[in-house]
């Protein structure tokens, strides 16, 4: 079959992230706005599917106001002058059952790097409306040292405020309309 085109529908989509905080505890976040695509060789099979992903730092969002100004600072995302952070797939393969690996050139600031994340493909159903949808489940971990993300605040022990691993987690939905 053809090449299949599908949008990320983000009502049905959401993209937290975990960091330690004070190595006592952890903190989540999300982001709350962003676009992907997602175009697949043939129709009924992801493999080798190209996957593209574009998040808004503003949007973050870790229940705490002060907490988000801080995080879209020079300090951490640098928001006004890097206002996106950017994946673009280089490899989908499907490992076995349900299991995949998503790997892809992570762009946060200036600096881009190869990750490989886990892919949960949680299926395909048609809505209500006739419209065709797949779902994932995205999880990894990136170190916030390697994006030019640094805190320097050590506790009064000199342990680190924040930890230097952020979990990553996306559930994702892609549409795609099918006669």
């Amino acid at each position: 079959m053809a090449t299949q085109h599908w949008v990320l529908d983000p009502a049905h989509s959401e993209i937290h992230f975990k960091i330690r905080h004070l190595v006592i505890s952890t903190i989540t976040g999300s982001f709350n706005i962003f676009s992907g695509r997602l175009t697949t060789p043939q129709h009924d099979d992801f493999s080798n599917a190209y996957v593209t992903l574009k998040i808004d730092v503003y949007s973050i969002d870790t229940n705490n106001t002060q907490r988000d100004e801080h995080l879209k600072s020079v300090e951490f995302f640098d928001a006004d002058q890097y206002p996106e952070i950017e994946f673009l797939s280089t490899d989908f393969r499907h490992i076995e059952g349900d299991k995949h690996t998503l790997t892809g050139e992570l762009t946060i600031k200036d600096v881009t790097k190869t990750v490989t994340l886990d892919a949960l493909f949680g299926g395909e159903a048609k809505d209500g409306f006739g419209i065709n949808r797949a779902g994932f489940e995205i999880t990894g971990t990136i170190n916030r040292n390697d994006f030019n993300i640094h805190a320097d605040d050590v506790t009064e022990a000199g342990g680190l405020v924040i930890g230097e691993d952020i979990k990553l987690y996306a559930n994702i939905q892609f549409t795609n309309e099918v006669d």
